[in-house]
This record gives C-alpha cells, sequence and structure tokens, in this order.
C-alpha cells in the first residue's frame, strides 16, 4: 500500500485542521519536527515519514554522489514514490487542507514533489532548500502559498540558488513569503516564527 511507502510518525487531524507533511533534513528522522507541529498547531494532523536513504548512516530522501551533487535518476523514482504516499494520505483524509514543510534534504524532496506536482499541497515551507537544477516551468501554483527561509552565509545551500529558486516560485504564480537571514544552514527563531504562522 501507499500508505506504507515510508515509516512515519503520524497523528490525524481534528475536524477542521489541516494535514501538515513535515520533512526532516539529513541525519534526522520522523520525530525531528513532529513536536513542533504539535506545538504550533495542536489540532493539525501530520505525518512525518523518515527517509529510506541511509548515507553513512544518515536518513535522507533521495541519493547525491557530493556535497549538492543529486543523482537525479534516484530523485526522479523518490520523488514519484513520496507523491504516491502523499496521495495516500490525502485520499485517507479527503477534503483536508494539506500543508508541507521540510528542511534541507526534506526541503528538497518536498520541492521536487511540487514541481511534480503542484496540486498536492495548499501551503509548502521550503527551510534552506538547495535545487541545484533549472526547473521547468509548471502551472498549478498559481496563488500557492510558498514559504522560503534561507541564510545568506549557508555554506550548504548557496544564496544564489535560494534566490533563483524564490525567482522560480514566483515566476509559477506563487504567493512566496521569504525569511532570509545573514547566517548560515541552522534554523532561527524568524524561520520557526514564519513557519508556526504559515501552519495556521
Amino acid at each position: 500500500m501507499a500508505l506504507d511507502l515510508y515509516h512515519a510518525k503520524t497523528r490525524a487531524p481534528d475536524a477542521g485542521a489541516p494535514l501538515v507533511f513535515a520533512f526532516h533534513g539529513t541525519g534526522g528522522d520522523e520525530t525531528q519536527f513532529f513536536d513542533l507541529v504539535r506545538q504550533v498547531n495542536p489540532a493539525a494532523g501530520i505525518v512525518s515519514p523518515r527517509g529510506d536513504v541511509s548515507e553513512h548512516g544518515a536518513a535522507r530522501f533521495f541519493r547525491r554522489t557530493g556535497e549538492g551533487v543529486y543523482d537525479m535518476d534516484d530523485l526522479a523514482r523518490r520523488t514519484q514514490a513520496m507523491v504516491r504516499f502523499v496521495e495516500a494520505h490525502k485520499e485517507a483524509h479527503p477534503g483536508v487542507d494539506t500543508y508541507g514543510f521540510g528542511y534541507s534534504n526534506g526541503a528538497n524532496i518536498l520541492a521536487s514533489v511540487v514541481m511534480a506536482r503542484p496540486d498536492l499541497f495548499d501551503r509548502v515551507g521550503l527551510m534552506h532548500p538547495l535545487i541545484p537544477w533549472e526547473p521547468e516551468p509548471v502551472s498549478g501554483l498559481d496563488g500557492r502559498h510558498v514559504l522560503v527561509t534561507a541564510g545568506r552565509q549557508d555554506p550548504i545551500c548557496p544564496w544564489p540558488l535560494s534566490a533563483r529558486l524564490i525567482e522560480w516560485l514566483a515566476a509559477q504564480g506563487a504567493d512566496v513569503e521569504t525569511v532570509i537571514h545573514d547566517g548560515g544552514h541552522e534554523i532561527r527563531p524568524e524561520e520557526v516564527q514564519a513557519l508556526a504562522r504559515h501552519l495556521t
């Protein structure tokens, strides 16, 4: 079953609350952001999958051959698997608003899913994403709220690539909110505050 494609920590949404997908960074797991979602929106449903790729013991959502160098064939396969996983959970909760956010590697798999299926999520949060390829234009992002956070000194996700992604999202018609700080790859309080607003 597509519901079982990933090991995940889940919670069903209360009536009228959204279903939130939370995607961890490299080396994280299904617990990394679960409690954060519970704190900012206690009524929300949560689906927090664990990446099924091991990089020297660190969980990830797709393979890479070096820092910032992705195995694009593997990314394409795992993007389609994640699409099926998200679809299955949406079908289990029909009519519920669906939000997704991810950090670092989790933001990257989420961005790839959004590029493949812009209709899956009502709101998207990309925290320190790294998209090192030139995405093709898509339809279906018009008016969708997308939060992007980044650090101008991030050694893992260079700012010029973050800026290019922000421009691409805006060009697809997304309602883009940004939180940009002068730090690196760390998540700062202002990012968490913006994400909390985004998820409620």
